[in-house]
């Protein structure tokens, strides 16, 4: 049986490092390395620190792992990819030139006989007001009209600059575990799960923390790390699920 692979917030392009593509080159190892036993892959969001697709225009960059990612895909390789509170704006460029899956909503779906919720996590349990604002300024269809119609090189330029300074800590320093009384990943999970007891597995991004934590004897939820501190990801392999990280 293939293995299913979860992954989320590379944020290929981000200043973390002094060179950028430090980031992308080793994901795409490890994509060589997994590519051999994947059956899907799952990319659960913040793939990319900003992306904005104009109707002729997409931002420079990311060969490595585009290319990578049509090669997996053309293999036969499932592709799944969430949007993240970053890359928000992606719309048919990468479904169509890499025959990926795209995701903008939580999706639940049966893994292996497993029943899975999959989000990038933005938004679930966050009751931040000014949080909200922005995300529902961003998803805005009249915004993103509006935006699309900035030349590309200011249009792209002011969004690199929100990306990096809207960051309540820097990528390379992330918030450490609320606990499971404040996560609040973890109670969404735990709400959600009241009425649905049939989900196994909660599988997020966005926190950067890595998280394995039962809810119960048959669900657990997971929080995905990152590519920036962590170089982590998840495997189902048959029914069993872990949380790992990439050693070179």
């Amino acid at each position: 049986m293939k293995k299913i692979y979860f992954a989320s917030d590379m944020h290929f392009g981000s200043d973390a490092f002094e060179d950028p593509s430090i980031t992308e080159k080793r994901f795409v190892r490890w994509l060589d390395v997994i590519k051999h036993d994947a059956g899907a892959l799952y990319l659960l969001g913040d793939v990319f620190d900003f992306w904005y697709e104009y109707k002729y225009v997409i931002p420079r960059g990311f060969t490595r792992f585009l290319g990578k990612i049509a090669e997996m895909s053309d293999s036969g390789i499932e592709i799944h990819f969430f949007t993240g509170n970053h890359d928000v704006w992606i719309y048919d460029y990468l479904p169509s030139e890499l025959g990926i899956t795209l995701h903008k909503e939580p999706f639940l779906t049966e893994l292996n006989g497993k029943k899975c919720y999959l989000a990038h996590g933005d938004g679930l349990g966050d009751h931040s007001r000014s949080f909200h604002f922005i995300r529902r300024i961003f998803h805005n269809k009249i915004c993103q009209v509006l935006f699309s119609a900035i030349h590309p090189r200011w249009g792209i330029a002011f969004a690199r600059i929100w990306s990096r300074y809207s960051r309540k800590t820097g990528l390379l320093n992330p918030e450490d575990y609320l606990g499971e009384d404040r996560e609040y990943l973890v109670l969404f999970a735990k709400e959600y799960l009241k009425h649905h007891p049939e989900i196994n597995y909660f599988i997020f991004g966005h926190r950067h923390i890595l998280l394995d934590l039962s809810l119960s004897h048959e669900s657990r939820v997971l929080i995905l790390g990152d590519w920036l501190n962590y170089f982590s990801y998840a495997v189902l392999d048959g029914e069993q699920m872990s949380l790992e990280q990439f050693e070179e």
